[in-house]
């Protein structure tokens, strides 16, 4: 494999809800273009499988237990991070859950894990990695939100609130950093295949988004990985801020 092939080859990466889905397949996506990969996240056993697979192929792992909705457990993450794998250059922030569902009629407990992992989990992840950042002059954060984020839509009202947070989150920062050495990225995914939709509690909603699904081409895991790696890949200089990627047949 030539140098060009590994553009991350000296890099650690620290990927959240790396068990599974975008997670999964954005870490094992960095991990090939060169990357020491943290993966993190709560399903042990999925973790060791990924760990294994990355191992084979070659790539430095470091397996964290990772609850992003506990502050204490962020900070130990990034910190085991740079000193097991000597420092911490991407983060992708990409444990999320997507709870869709009306506003009237909701569970509160839905709207409280989707706050908690979509928008404390990113913020926990970020004030633990930012400033060793800054501190060094460079350093990508790359938070996964959704088209949600960009168009709300009846029946994802909460879901909707928790992606605008991110993005509003995100674009505060990348001010903040950017003329520091730090970019801060937004990857925007429209309809993956995914587990999100079988975590949904509400009825209606669960058989809806699975409708809306079966009706289109989703995108793999595999295809916002790749968007992932486009951006963090960039020379120092070009800060790829936003990408949005929809399947060519998503209306909205």
């Amino acid at each position: 494999m030539t140098e060009n092939s590994r553009p991350l080859q000296g890099k650690v990466a620290l990927v959240t809800g790396a068990s599974s889905g975008i997670g999964e397949a954005t870490a094992i996506a960095l991990a090939g273009a060169g990357a020491a990969v943290a993966i993190g996240a709560r399903r042990k056993d999925r973790l060791d499988a990924l760990a294994t697979k990355l191992r084979d192929d070659g790539a430095r792992v470091l397996q964290l237990d990772l609850d992003v909705t506990d502050e204490q457990a962020c900070t130990a993450a990034v910190a085991r991070t740079r000193e097991e794998l000597g420092g911490l250059d991407v983060l992708v922030n990409n444990a999320g859950v997507m709870l869709l569902g009306t506003i009237v009629g909701a569970d509160p407990e839905d709207w409280r894990r989707m706050i908690d992992t979509n928008v404390l989990g990113v913020l926990y992840m970020t004030h633990a990695a930012i400033e060793g950042m800054v501190e060094q002059g460079s350093g990508d954060v790359v938070n996964m939100s959704s088209v949600a984020g960009r168009t709300a839509r009846k029946g994802a009202g909460v879901y909707n609130a928790s992606k605008w947070a991110v993005n509003a989150f995100s674009e505060s920062l990348r001010q903040e950093v950017t003329g520091r050495g730090v970019r801060i990225s937004l990857v925007e995914p429209g309809a993956v295949a995914t587990e999100l939709t079988d975590h949904i509690t509400q009825p209606e909603a669960k058989r809806a988004s699975q409708e809306m699904a079966a009706g289109m081409t989703r995108l793999q895991a595999e295809d916002i990985a790749r968007a992932v790696l486009y951006v963090v890949s960039q020379p120092g200089h070009v800060a790829v801020n936003e990408v949005l990627v929809r399947p060519t047949d998503q209306e909205r």
